[in-house]
């Protein structure tokens, strides 16, 4: 009978212990859980672009919170007076699938949404596992509009170039290039320097955190060629280089998705590597065509000891 009394002590002990932590001290409602076969980051920026998508078709304001580097991003939604919080765990299951954990709380609502969520098919519960299905339907959409090869190791050849320096957000390097463009061609026709290879972007900086990048965006010269002074247009060698390598197939807009993958592929065979990727660009887009057929080689090179 004391031993029956003990274990019943015992288990209401553990019962009320976990009722503490579930209805008070785990921070979400309800979490879903899925895996993407992208890297890590791609889902990361998937998740920046469908919130501002969401803002636009549902009038729903996605605050980003936190965040760190590409493995998590935490943010708040408000829509009328409803109030939620997402959390986004992303972790690299390989260097080609990503397995997303969502954690979700409404606030004013946590309590009921705890205690019903598991067991019945609720409003909030339904409507968040919408949420989440209509995410994944559009990063999978994406995904369809570019493929990544890894090449593994790779090399680069010195180049002597005429170049652009710019800064901007990851996500709006091609527009500056496209921006920039007629101000090197021009400079270049009117000067009668002859462009001898394909374009190039060469990435002096990339704040991981920040999404900032300082940037080159270089067509290759003859060496020989002599500098007419501009305010804007410069020259340099971009020295040739080691690193892990792989072909983009698609739009130069997100042409960063190769980074990303071997960025997971680098963190899965722990290797080192100095964030500077160097992007070659066989593709005119100007000239149309297919964009999965535009062909972009890129390598990031090896961090020096």
């Amino acid at each position: 009978m004391l031993n029956k009394k003990k274990y019943f002590v015992g288990f209401l002990i553990v019962f009320v212990a976990f009722l503490i932590w579930y209805l008070v001290v785990k921070k979400s409602d309800y979490t879903i859980t899925f895996k993407a076969k992208t890297a890590t980051a791609t889902v990361f920026q998937g998740i920046k672009d469908w919130s501002n998508q969401q803002l636009k078709s549902k009038n729903e304001n996605y605050v980003v919170l936190e965040k760190n580097n590409f493995d998590f991003i935490a943010q708040k939604m408000i829509k009328g007076n409803q109030v939620f919080n997402y959390s986004w765990y992303l972790s690299s299951d390989n260097d080609s699938i990503t397995e997303v954990k969502v954690d979700i709380k409404e606030e004013g609502n946590s309590i009921y949404n705890r205690l019903t969520a598991p067991f019945f098919k609720t409003k909030f519960k339904e409507e968040q596992l919408k949420k989440i299905k209509d995410f994944k339907e559009a990063l999978e959409a994406h995904l369809q509009n570019f493929k990544v090869k890894i090449n593994g190791e790779g090399s680069s050849q010195e180049e002597f170039v005429a170049y652009i320096n710019m800064k901007s957000v990851l996500q709006e390097k091609a527009q500056m290039m496209i921006m920039n463009d007629a101000a090197i061609s021009l400079y270049l026709t009117n000067n009668k320097i002859k462009i001898i290879g394909k374009p190039y972007v060469e990435i002096v900086k990339w704040d991981l955190d920040s999404e900032q990048i300082e940037f080159n965006y270089c067509f290759p010269i003859d060496r020989s060629t002599i500098y007419i002074a501009d305010e804007k247009v410069k020259f340099k060698t971009i020295p040739a280089m080691k690193g892990l390598s792989a072909t983009y197939y698609g739009n130069m807009r997100t042409s960063d998705r190769a980074w990303f993958a071997l960025l997971d592929y680098a963190k899965e065979h722990n290797i080192k590597l100095n964030y500077k990727p160097l992007e070659h660009f066989f593709a005119n887009p100007f000239n149309g065509g297919n964009e999965i057929e535009w062909e972009t080689q890129i390598i990031i090179p090896y961090l020096k000891n």
